[in-house]
């Protein structure tokens, strides 16, 4: 009886981090290809269209949402910083980096998700953090050189991509106590939705570039929104609600080589040969950070369910 009350408990979480872990490799290499035909803007406000849109016909079914006015304002505060500034610095640090720089360099997210924690969620500060912050930084110095040679556009695009990072670390401790009172499908798609309003700005380029894309880049701006951004951010905040923010940033840690694979087999590009070696130290840096002192643990019925959170 208790077996299969915990197992979802256990499995679901995983489930979902694991969807999200594809969908958001895949995005990497969706917004690179279509870095053709669409500007940063217009691709952020059509991928915020069809994510709002599909959030919103499962949102509403569920009734509507009716967050307390601080609530909100943390809501236009994630949609307007991870919906909105991520995806237009990202869009734009794309078209000058490939996909697997792109994806390492997001990757110091973790790092900073376990300092802001550490400040704002009331989770340990220990030394080895400071260590993994800067043996993270160091590795993202050494991707900025490895892109150098192709002048000031490339390392502007590690700025970019940066920027991203930042955002998304500050959206997700954000987002942590509000999906504890609210459902994470309500609190994706108000996001989402601000998200798009603050790009409407681009709605002109977006109608332009639209009309002379092809038609299979038009299916790419769809699969955007439906699946990197309206199923997996969901999924993303499902597993917020029953891990902690620290734990589930360091999964993250696995999109890197996935979109690399995925660039490979669909771009036919990777990244340069001292971007790995900077992505390989990031990396380090982000499991040195997230290390935790063994303590014995007497035995109890939550001690398997604690051990499974934290892998």
């Amino acid at each position: 009886m208790t077996t299969t009350g915990t197992t979802p408990r256990a499995w679901l979480p995983l489930a979902a981090v694991a969807c999200t872990l594809v969908f958001w490799a895949s995005a990497f290499v969706a917004i690179r290809h279509l870095g053709h035909d669409f500007s940063p803007g217009a691709l952020s406000l059509g991928r915020l269209l069809v994510g709002a849109i599909c959030l919103g016909v499962v949102a509403l079914s569920r009734g509507i949402p009716r967050p307390s006015r601080a609530d909100l304002l943390t809501i236009v505060a994630i949609g307007v910083l991870w919906f909105g500034v991520y995806n237009v610095a990202l869009n734009e640090g794309e078209r000058r980096v490939d996909a697997g720089t792109a994806a390492m360099l997001i990757q110091v997210s973790p790092v900073l998700i376990a300092l802001l924690a550490a400040m704002f969620l009331g989770e340990r500060f220990t030394v080895a953090l400071g260590i993994g912050l800067a043996l993270a930084f160091g590795g993202v110095a050494l991707i900025a050189l490895s892109t150098s040679d192709g002048g000031d556009r490339d390392v502007l695009g590690v700025v970019l991509c940066l920027v991203s990072a930042a955002v998304y670390s500050v959206s997700l401790i954000l987002q942590k106590p509000l999906v504890g009172r609210l459902p994470a499908v309500q609190v994706t798609w108000l996001a989402c939705t601000v998200g798009a309003i603050a790009c409407l700005p681009f709605a002109g380029q977006l109608v332009d570039e639209a009309a002379d894309a092809p038609a299979s880049s038009l299916w790419w701006l769809l699969y955007l929104g439906v699946f990197p951004t309206a199923i997996a951010f969901t999924t993303y905040a499902f597993a917020l609600r029953h891990m902690t923010a620290s734990n589930l940033g360091i999964t993250t840690y696995l999109v890197p080589p996935i979109t690399i694979v995925m660039g490979v087999i669909f771009l036919s590009e990777a990244p340069p040969t001292m971007a790995y070696a900077g992505g390989a130290l990031a990396l380090v840096g982000v499991a040195v950070a997230r290390r935790k002192p063994r303590r014995k643990v007497k035995d109890s019925p939550a001690a398997p369910e604690a051990a499974m959170l934290h892998r």
